[in-house]
């Protein structure tokens, strides 16, 4: 063990004789159960960090979702199944933006389409 190591466990050790841990919220209850059992043991700190931050699976999925509806938009032929395309997007693409905004967090998506569609049309 390094210094730091020894002189934080010696400081935890008086903390906790003199009773400093006593009054702490939910102290004596079970911890609450966050399932990470599917997850590997190396990258289970890297999801609880990514949670607690904010990012969730459900975003990560429509995020991919929203890709996979673009990439079919860009190789779609029929007209009718791309209009269909296009909606099944927007419908996404606001249900992303409500759930963004109840995290209070700015995504901007609608600029970057504009953007995205400026350069396609300008390279189609």
């Amino acid at each position: 063990m390094d210094f730091f190591s020894i002189l934080s466990e010696n400081r935890i050790k008086k903390a906790y004789k003199d009773g400093e841990f006593d009054n702490l919220p939910g102290y004596g209850k079970p911890l609450p159960f966050d399932d990470l059992s599917s997850v590997p043991e190396n990258l289970r700190m890297a999801y609880r960090i990514m949670k607690n931050a904010g990012f969730t699976d459900e975003e990560n999925q429509m995020k991919k979702e929203m890709l996979t509806i673009e990439d079919l938009i860009k190789q779609c032929e029929d007209q009718e199944e791309k209009k269909a395309l296009q909606k099944k997007l927007n419908e996404k693409m606001i249900r992303f933006n409500s759930m963004m905004s109840k995290r209070r967090q700015n995504t901007n998506s609608s600029l970057f389409k504009n953007y995205e569609e400026k350069i396609n049309n300008k390279l189609f």
